[in-house]
């Protein structure tokens, strides 16, 4: 059993570490200033000349087929990138992506949404959380009733990440009586968004539909087959949400250190003190526990196995670790780590994001005893 990285591997873990380093982090204070002051971190000028620079150096559409112009690095090295992409909290994503269920589009639909994503001119949403359908997707209310060659679809959609920049969104609805469906509906073709107010940076938005008109060829894949493509959707990715907090909770590990070195406290540094070393500790064992179920995960999921257990595994264990360890780190600096003048109470705010969407706790949890109870996971079930 092998975990070393491949030569190439290393290569492009530490080119997007310097990247980051050189290009990314040193946004940091203006996002804080810029945030404090109620405005957008980067300005999106900003960000688009970031992304374009990194195309220039081979980072774009990181998972994308190279068909479609990506680098198509594959599931374990872009969970590797997303670690280190977490050592900043600027907004900053390399470009070239797309939503993977577009690529169940037909050919048309390639054209006019696929294709235009990932070359930075269209922006989507996924929308199928509703405000009494959380993890409960099933749940649904939205509708879309068929009038002769087009759908009408009604009602609400909430907690939609991207929702109110989006220009078109892959919205599920219910069409009786086949099932759950899921439409490519453009913003003019109707309906309309609302920010959501949040504890961190996150800017989701509530979705409204009243009777959106919605052509018969903008169905996504197969009618009534839409709840399938909603559980690819979030199945795909899942791992890719501790990936990042492992890069955000090793950046402030490194922060408590060394600043654990330098405080004093009756007369020594902090970091000669038991309590101080136990947080540290405890803190490293944790990342690295998630950091390798992690990668199991994305592991599974690039041999093609069925990674739904793993990922639920390593979500839940990584969104835990990555709060627990913001706590910490906040105590260790102490009055400083509650102040704006740093960003750990940022990362604090947000990292509280990760054990509620995708999947809250509660929901891996049962997941997981599910899977067990039922059989469709093993205990002591190494690579299979």
């Amino acid at each position: 059993m092998d975990f070393s990285l491949s030569t190439e591997e290393r290569q492009i873990r530490d080119t997007v570490r310097a990247f980051v380093e050189k290009e990314v982090m040193p946004l940091e204070p203006e996002v804080l200033r810029n945030e404090r002051a109620g405005q957008p971190g980067v300005p999106a000028d900003v960000l688009r000349e970031l992304r374009l620079k990194a195309k220039r150096m081979g980072f774009w559409g990181i998972n994308t087929p190279e068909e479609y112009g990506g680098a198509a690095l594959g599931p374990i090295m872009s969970a590797i990138i997303a670690m280190e992409m977490g050592r900043t909290f600027v907004p900053f994503t390399f470009g070239g992506s797309a939503d993977n269920i577009l690529y169940a589009g037909n050919e048309e639909q390639k054209r006019r949404y696929l294709i235009p994503t990932i070359e930075g001119e269209r922006r989507s949403c996924f929308a199928i959380t509703e405000p009494g359908a959380g993890s409960d997707a099933r749940n649904i209310r939205t509708r879309a009733v068929r009038d002769g060659s087009e759908w009408l679809i009604s009602g609400e959609k909430t907690f939609i990440t991207g929702g109110s920049e989006a220009d078109f969104v892959m919205v599920f609805a219910v069409t009786e009586p086949y099932g759950v469906t899921c439409f490519l509906v453009d913003r003019d073709m109707g309906w309309k968004s609302e920010p959501i107010p949040t504890m961190g940076e996150w800017g989701p938005a509530s979705l409204v539909f009243e009777d959106v008109r919605v052509p018969e060829e903008n169905i996504l894949g197969e009618l009534g087959k839409g709840f399938e493509l909603a559980m690819e959707w979030i199945g795909q990715g899942r791992y890719m949400i501790p990936a990042r907090a492992i890069g955000s909770a090793e950046r402030m590990l490194g922060m408590a250190v060394d600043y654990a070195k330098i405080r004093k406290s009756m007369g020594q540094a902090i970091s000669e003190y038991q309590a101080i070393q136990w947080m540290i500790a405890d803190s490293q064992v944790e990342i690295e526990a998630a950091k390798w179920l992690t990668l199991y995960a994305a592991w599974q999921v690039q041999e093609g196995m069925d990674a739904r257990h793993a990922s639920s595994i390593a979500k839940l264990n990584g969104a835990v670790m990555a709060n627990q360890v913001v706590d910490r780190v906040l105590q260790i600096h102490g009055g400083m780590g509650y102040t704006k003048e740093l960003p750990i109470e940022r990362w604090y705010r947000e990292l509280r994001l990760l054990r509620i969407f995708e999947g809250t706790d509660e929901i891996q949890r049962r997941t997981i005893a599910r899977n067990l109870l039922k059989g469709h996971a093993r205990l002591g079930a190494i690579g299979e």
